[in-house]
């Protein structure tokens, strides 16, 4: 196991900007780069962009001259790949300049195209391999589509190869977006895999472009439907995804036909939900077995069903549930083992918490799926709809001890009148992480344990940073972290980290 180290200076500037030569006039056109756009905190952008950064660093120093020229787009070139970014591209270095390749993997030797350059790096398009990676096993491919579709970027890296990098990306993601002292953080655990490699997502959103004005007309030939082409903003037309489970994938053939069948009625281009959607039957004679009918749905304000272990979920088909259920089991199981607080200094002995704090629950899977194991729990979101939601799937579930808050964001913690030495506390926030002033309301309630679940651990690492350093938060202390895989074939990765109140000591 890699341990997350400190910071250290280069880290704590980030490295500074590679900066490259000013070139002759001549030319200056057709080298353009592409305006720089503001960066979104903790967004692929920025992730890239230090990846780039810490890479460039690491290389021998060469030196700059004003004659070097940057390729011309849709010149060719073969690069050598030498590191696997967060965001699942390629990274390799010439002549002094990062390039972003997609669908290789370190050790590759490819072939490639210059699609455009950007401030920090240029962007090109994946050819072939000319010597492949001793990690590459082509054979390994499960979509036709791969190498040329955006969606997933590791289907010819073997799946344990896929765990040990998402590992590392939780480590780089705390060396690079936090500051810590050494010795704070805990050795980052092993990537938890998917049981489903493939057949796993329970929801997928193909489109297609319309024209720029009018609508469409009879004489229109029927436009691609399916997902964007790496790299770019066309579409490339699918007409089947072996990541989906399969009531979804029978969805992209039966609405595929159905668009081209009514593309009259379509004014502009659209977004196709595809969501599962299952109807469980019990056995009449024995109640311990069940069969199940799997659907998909389209319209987004219907209500999906979804059964995870025992437990029933039902939720609008257009809102956000966790796209891979057969993760979710082992991953609650995780979290809910994970509430118990600690009697001893050295966590060898833990006691349940007697409240439960479910902060973004949603439609209430954690409140639901950990609730028995408390006294009390109470799920908050500022949705007032996914807290109509949890209720119900409460009580579809005979969880008896839990209530539900739409919290106004500015006093989340108001109406809880529990105290936060006997709480353990579960905060899932967007991609974007939490607010400042939301973490000062946690700080303040100061609950014994903290569960901080996050799609995107590089806004978990900055707001883990926040609390361990905040006054009132120095007496928590962070017993583990680790990812779970719940997107096979693909960068993503959910970080959970796990904190307790140990004192001011």
């Amino acid at each position: 196991m890699e341990a997350v180290g400190p910071a250290g200076p280069d880290n704590q500037q980030r490295i500074e900007k590679r900066k490259f030569p000013n070139r002759p006039g001549g030319g200056q056109k057709r080298m353009r780069r592409e305006k720089k756009k503001p960066v979104k905190e903790g967004g692929a952008e920025e992730v890239l962009e230090i990846d780039i950064k810490n890479l460039l660093a690491s290389q021998p120093e060469t030196p700059e001259t004003a004659s070097v020229q940057l390729p011309a787009p849709f010149t060719e070139l073969e690069l050598e790949v030498i590191q696997l970014s967060s965001i699942g591209d390629g990274l390799a270095v010439h002549e002094g300049r990062a390039y972003v390749v997609p669908f290789s993997l370190p050790g590759d030797r490819v072939a490639v195209k210059v699609i455009r350059h950007a401030d920090t790096h240029t962007v090109v398009d994946f050819l072939k391999v000319v010597r492949p990676s001793p990690d590459r096993d082509d054979s390994l491919i499960g979509c036709k589509y791969f190498a040329t579709c955006s969606g997933c970027q590791f289907q010819m890296l073997a799946y344990e190869k896929q765990l040990e990098h998402k590992k590392q990306v939780i480590v780089n993601a705390y060396k690079h977006f936090g500051d810590f002292p050494e010795g704070l953080l805990p050795t980052v655990g092993e990537t938890i895999g998917s049981p489903l490699k493939y057949n796993y997502r329970t929801k997928l959103t193909p489109h297609f472009d319309g024209p720029r004005r009018g609508g469409f007309n009879p004489d229109m030939p029927v436009p691609e439907i399916g997902f964007n082409i790496k790299g770019q903003r066309k579409v490339l037309d699918i007409e089947d995804c072996p990541i989906g489970v399969d009531s979804v994938r029978s969805g992209i053939t039966d609405q595929r036909k159905y668009v081209h069948e009514n593309l009259t009625k379509y004014k502009r281009g659209a977004t196709i939900l595809l969501r599962e959607n299952t109807v469980r039957t019990v056995d009449e004679q024995d109640p311990t077995k069940f069969t199940e009918e799997k659907t998909f749905i389209t319209d987004s304000n219907a209500v999906s069903t979804e059964y995870i272990g025992n437990f029933k979920f039902t939720s609008p088909a257009g809102a956000f549930f966790q796209n891979n259920n057969s993760i979710l089991p082992t991953f609650t199981a995780y979290i809910r083992d994970n509430l118990s607080l600690p009697v001893s200094a050295d966590n060898s002995a833990s006691e349940p918490p007697k409240y439960l704090v479910d902060a973004y629950c949603g439609s209430g899977l954690f409140t639901v799926t950990c609730g028995s194991t408390v006294q009390k729990a109470i799920g908050v979101d500022i949705s007032a709809d996914s807290i109509a939601y949890a209720s119900k799937n409460a009580e579809a579930n005979g969880i008896t001890n839990a209530s539900f808050i739409a919290g106004n964001a500015e006093k989340i913690f108001a109406d809880i009148d529990f105290p936060g030495s006997e709480t353990s506390c579960i905060i899932d926030p967007p991609r974007k992480g939490c607010d400042q002033l939301f973490l000062d309301q946690l700080l303040e309630f100061k609950p014994k344990r903290i569960v901080y679940v996050s799609c995107n651990v590089h806004t978990q690492a900055r707001d883990m940073e926040y609390i361990l350093k905040a006054e009132k938060g120095k007496g928590y202390r962070v017993d583990s972290i680790r990812g779970f895989d719940f997107f096979p074939q693909t960068h993503h990765v959910e970080s959970v980290a796990v904190l307790t109140w140990v004192g001011d000591n």
